[in-house]
C-alpha cells in the first residue's frame, strides 16, 4: 500500500506543478501581450486601436463583428476604429464574397508590422533630429542662415526579416547607404 501512496503523492505532486507551471506560462504571455499592446498603443494613438490590429493579425480577413466578438469592444467603436484606421492606410478592406443574395461585409486585414513602423518612422527621426539640433534652434538669429542648417545626426532605416537576410546572404553591409 505503501508503494501506491508514494506513486500517488508523486503524481499529484507533478500534476501540480504542470497547473503551476502552466499558470506561469499564460500570465507571461498575457504579459507580453499587454506589452506589445501598450506599444501598438503609441504607434497608433489608442489602445483600442492596438487591440483591433492585433486582433486583426492574428485572424485576418475578419469582419467588424467578428473584431468586436473577438476583441470584447463595443461593435460601433470597432466600425470607427477601422474606418480610421483604414483611412490611415493601417488596415486593408475588400468585400467578403459570398454564395447567396444580401450584404457582403467589409473584411480587414492589418498591414505588416514593419509597414506599420516604416510609416512612422520619418516622424520619429524629424523629432529625433530636432532635439539633436536644439542648440542651433535656440542660438540668436544673428547667424546667416547657411551657418544655422542643422546636420541630422539621426537616420532610421527600418527592413523586413527577408531584406535583413538578404543583405547577409549577399555579404552587403549599410555603410554608403545613405
Amino acid at each position: 500500500m505503501s508503494v501506491e501512496t508514494d506513486a500517488d503523492a508523486e503524481a499529484d505532486r507533478l500534476s501540480k506543478g504542470r497547473e503551476r507551471l502552466g499558470e506561469e506560462a499564460d500570465r507571461a504571455v498575457d504579459q507580453f501581450d499587454q506589452g506589445i499592446v501598450d506599444l501598438l498603443s503609441w504607434v497608433l494613438d489608442t489602445e483600442t486601436r492596438a487591440r483591433i490590429y492585433v486582433y486583426l493579425r492574428q485572424q485576418p480577413h475578419s469582419t467588424s463583428e467578428e473584431v468586436a466578438e473577438g476583441t470584447g469592444l463595443y461593435p460601433s467603436t470597432v466600425r470607427e476604429s477601422l474606418a480610421e484606421l483604414h483611412d490611415e492606410e493601417n488596415v486593408e478592406r475588400r468585400k467578403r464574397e459570398s454564395e447567396g443574395a444580401g450584404n457582403n461585409p467589409y473584411e480587414y486585414t492589418a498591414i505588416a508590422p514593419s509597414e506599420l513602423v516604416g510609416g512612422i518612422v520619418g516622424q520619429i527621426q524629424d523629432e529625433l533630429n530636432t532635439v539633436f539640433n536644439l542648440d542651433d534652434h535656440l542660438e540668436p538669429e544673428s547667424e546667416t542662415p547657411a551657418e544655422t542648417e542643422p546636420s541630422e545626426p539621426v537616420s532610421i532605416r527600418v527592413e523586413d526579416e527577408e531584406d535583413a537576410s538578404d543583405d547577409e546572404t549577399t555579404g552587403a553591409d549599410d555603410e554608403g547607404d545613405e
